[in-house]
């Protein structure tokens, strides 16, 4: 692995700890002005958020909650960019998770 792919799965890991610690606030030196997250909800095509503060204000909510669980399946970095394959769940059913 190169040195860039080192730091981007480094961020990529402190990314993904700070939803499984449940501490927010480690997201904000994740985050940069030019982020853009599209969201699977409300269908059909999800919402759009744009810029720093629209991203860090609905990825917070989501790591300040606590009945929710991230588990990381698997973590990939290569040069700049990453991908965390995740199961989140929200209840003790088989039926209250979701992967992304």
């Amino acid at each position: 692995m190169n040195t860039n792919s080192e730091v981007t799965r480094e961020i990529i890991e402190r990314f993904h700890a700070a939803f499984e610690a449940h501490r927010p606030e480690d997201l904000d030196d994740l985050v940069g002005e030019d982020c853009v997250l599209e969201n699977t909800a409300p269908a059909p095509d999800g919402a759009r958020y744009d810029g720093r503060e629209a991203c860090l204000d609905f990825w917070k909510g989501i790591a300040s909650s606590a009945n929710l669980l991230f588990e990381a399946e698997e973590i990939w970095a290569s040069e700049d960019r990453g991908i965390i394959r995740w199961k989140l769940r929200w209840g003790e059913n088989e039926t209250e998770r979701v992967r992304g």
